[in-house]
């Protein structure tokens, strides 16, 4: 079985890539390198290019015509960036994706797995959100997650492509053989910041302390990368029993089913390393939220699946890949 990973150099891409391989599937991966890492396509069957061009994707297909499914895992996904540059985010998570979708109709591929994100539901409703939970995106990125998604339902339900979108809590972690990991040198997101910071010597910022959370800072729901791919894996596995002739759309929510807070995930970092990292406080960016945890309900009933690890084989992971990243991928 080939499955074609676009984004499949990437953080997510590239683990889910490992997975395939080491679950005996082989990883077709077309990447434009914009924030993906060639180191992460060694030894793997790959094209250097965007999913938007048509030729390419011609030209993958018809050197692997085996190919009966892609995971779409290439977007921007930098919060605070998106706020300052909507037409860029618009342009490559929203039209280039719909592009890639004119190519695998074409090219008679029915089967998708969608990369989306929990930054589309509303929060402060209930700390636990489900499937059905109202969406209410707050930034730039996250509503062209909300567009891709209706996008989606509207071409699966016009054509033969089905499509699962899978909406992911906030992963973390490395791939526990450390063949992959988080490529950037500075992540944005609170454990990157912790790690960043941790390197520097400089204390650790808390942004936003007066969100409606048990301790006043974002909650949020830490998942293992490893476990994500796994549940690629059983959406590539059940994908045909889980969709039907008149229901091509699904969303399903990949999270643990519970959250931590920002200070939680502080003192939990501060547990593993051996000099405790010191805080300050500042205000909310731009686009944050006071987050949420998934309701794990729909992806145990659909997938068979729930998360094996936790947030500090997380937190241990990440730092384990932070020490080799200059190594293998350089500043």
């Amino acid at each position: 079985m080939k499955v074609l990973i676009a984004g499949g150099a990437g953080y997510i891409g590239s683990t889910i890539a490992s997975a395939c391989l080491d679950a005996g599937v082989t990883p077709v991966i077309v990447d434009n390198l914009a924030t993906g890492r060639r180191e992460f396509t060694k030894d793997r069957i790959f094209y250097e290019g965007g999913i938007e061009n048509g030729d390419l994707i011609d030209q993958v297909f018809q050197e692997h015509p085996e190919i009966n499914a892609v995971v779409l895992c290439a977007a921007l996904i930098n919060v605070p960036e998106s706020v300052s540059d909507p037409v860029g985010y618009y342009r490559d998570n929203v039209s280039n994706s719909l592009s890639l979708v004119s190519h695998l109709i074409r090219h008679g591929c029915t089967r998708m797995v969608f990369s989306s994100s929990a930054s589309v539901y509303r929060t402060g409703d209930t700390p636990e959100v489900d499937e059905d939970a109202v969406m209410d995106p707050l930034s730039p990125y996250a509503r062209t997650k909300v567009v891709c998604e209706w996008m989606f339902e509207d071409v699966a339900n016009a054509s033969p492509l089905g499509v699962l979108s899978l909406r992911y809590f906030n992963p973390i972690g490395a791939d526990p053989e450390l063949r992959t990991g988080l490529q950037l040198p500075r992540p944005s997101h609170a454990l990157g910041k912790m790690i960043t910071a941790m390197e520097e010597g400089v204390p650790f910022e808390i942004t936003g302390t007066d969100y409606p959370t048990r301790d006043g800072t974002g909650v949020r729901d830490y998942i293992h990368v490893w476990d994500l791919a796994a549940a690629h894996l059983l959406a590539l596995e059940k994908f045909d029993e889980i969709l039907s002739s008149n229901r091509r759309h699904e969303v399903i929510n990949l999270g643990t089913g519970r959250g931590t807070t920002v200070r939680e995930l502080v003192d939990a970092f501060n547990a593993v390393v051996d000099t405790p990292l010191a805080v300050v406080e500042a205000p909310r960016r731009p686009g944050d939220s006071a987050g949420a945890y998934a309701s794990r309900a729909k992806a145990e009933r659909l997938l068979g699946w729930t998360a094996s690890r936790s947030v500090t084989d997380g937190i241990r992971d990440s730092l384990r890949w932070a020490a080799l990243r200059s190594d293998l991928l350089g500043r």
